[in-house]
């Protein structure tokens, strides 16, 4: 302990100046169309928090797409517009060939299939919504579904949390004091 203290003293200011520039350096590439892209691409590949902004996105596609259509803004027009909504760049880009497929007279159902970036169920309800012609009404389920989605997938990640916390600030406490102790009881028995 009085080691590592030694050393946090000695090189604090180039640890901070270190972590700063990594963080001014991911920033610089995240402005970069091909850098948002890679980042973009390893966030959707994490465990839990990859899944998440998964259906988060699903959730604002399917909600501001009804909106649109809802509202009678073409189906094009609407796809263009949600693509820059969705907050990812490789949704962003799943949808922008959704809207070229879709330009090229395939069904959205079809298209979104196309780009397996989409759900089942997802693709699923659109087909219903375009052959029933309340491709609005199903959209707006499928928002429902996935906001749920959200919900119940942010308490479980609290949920989690907690107790990994509890077992993180559990064993920072108990190094410290076994790193306490331990000089003590070991100057106890050089004194027997």
């Amino acid at each position: 302990m009085i080691a590592f203290s030694a050393f946090m003293r000695s090189y604090i200011l180039y640890i901070i100046v270190a972590v700063a520039a990594v963080i001014l350096a991911l920033r610089a590439y995240h402005k970069k169309e091909n850098g948002k892209r890679n980042i973009d691409r390893i966030v959707l590949k994490v465990p839990l928090l990859g899944e998440l902004l998964r259906k988060v996105a699903i959730a604002r596609f399917a909600r501001t797409l009804s909106t649109m259509v809802e509202s009678g803004v073409p189906i094009l027009a609407g796809l263009a517009i949600v693509s820059k909504t969705s907050g990812n760049k490789i949704i962003e880009e799943s949808l922008i060939q959704t809207k070229e497929d879709v330009s090229s007279g395939s069904l959205l159902s079809a298209a979104l299939n196309k780009t397996k970036r989409f759900p089942p169920l997802v693709i699923q309800m659109v087909m219903v919504g375009e052959k029933t012609g309340n491709l609005d009404a199903m959209l707006n389920k499928v928002a429902d579904y996935y906001d749920e989605e959200v919900d119940n997938a942010v308490n479980n990640l609290t949920q989690m949390l907690e107790p990994a916390l509890i077992i993180f600030l559990g064993i920072v406490v108990g190094t410290l004091v076994v790193a306490m102790y331990l000089p003590i009881f070991n100057l106890g028995k050089a004194i027997h």
